[in-house]
């Protein structure tokens, strides 16, 4: 039988997740006026008012904030999808519906994005915690396409591995290549980002049957 905690432990379980949200606050901050490869331990700990030490007490190192990072990205576009697709049929609307709001939280979130779909911090790779959620979305997108070839609006090849390799190609190619040459301009207005619909379009009609 579990033991309930008291309210002083929780009352410390409460202070420190406050402590290391404000620190992730500052990191997303920081990474997004200066770099995704500038976030500093020190620094971080600056603007909080803090000395580095005291930090370390709830980040052990440099890797540890930008695993709590990978995470917390990862869940705000899992988030950002969900409230997308919420209502809608599963198969080829969810799919639109998801795929445009991947794109639409990349570009209005470009620090997290760049952690969750490229490899700007070197040595950096995220934690099998960090990571387990996105094997949920793959699993998601997934059951999608089967919904969509079910249903018979795709054809079987888009159940297929390669199909869902692809669908993830298009996606962060879209983000990469609006992140690189038009950093801060809004979704439906960047060159590339306002193309997520026609490209999404063209790739699901690659898969008519």
């Amino acid at each position: 039988m579990a033991i309930p905690s008291s309210p002083e432990a929780s009352r410390i379980e409460r202070r420190r997740a406050g402590v290391m949200e404000e620190a992730l606050d500052h990191a997303v901050a920081l990474m997004a006026a200066e770099g995704v490869g500038a976030l500093s331990v020190n620094e971080v700990a600056r603007r909080m008012g803090i000395r580095g030490p005291s930090l370390y007490k709830y980040f052990p190192s440099r890797h540890a904030i930008y695993d709590a990072l990978f995470l917390r990205g990862l869940r705000a576009q899992q988030a950002a999808v969900a409230a997308a697709v919420e209502g809608l049929p599963p198969g080829v609307a969810q799919l639109r519906a998801g795929g445009a709001a991947v794109v639409r939280w990349a570009v209005a979130n470009p620090a997290l994005a760049q952690l969750l779909h490229w490899r700007p911090v070197p040595g950096f790779e995220p934690s099998p915690e960090a990571f387990a959620p996105s094997r949920d979305d793959m699993v998601l997108v997934r059951s999608a396409f089967a919904a969509a070839v079910r249903a018979g609006h795709l054809s079987p090849a888009a159940s297929t591995d390669d199909a869902v390799r692809l669908w993830t190609v298009l996606l962060s190619g879209l983000i990469s290549q609006q992140l690189a040459n038009q950093p801060g301009v809004p979704f439906e207005e960047g060159a590339f980002s306002r193309l997520t619909g026609t490209a999404i379009d063209q790739f699901l009609s690659a898969y008519t049957p």
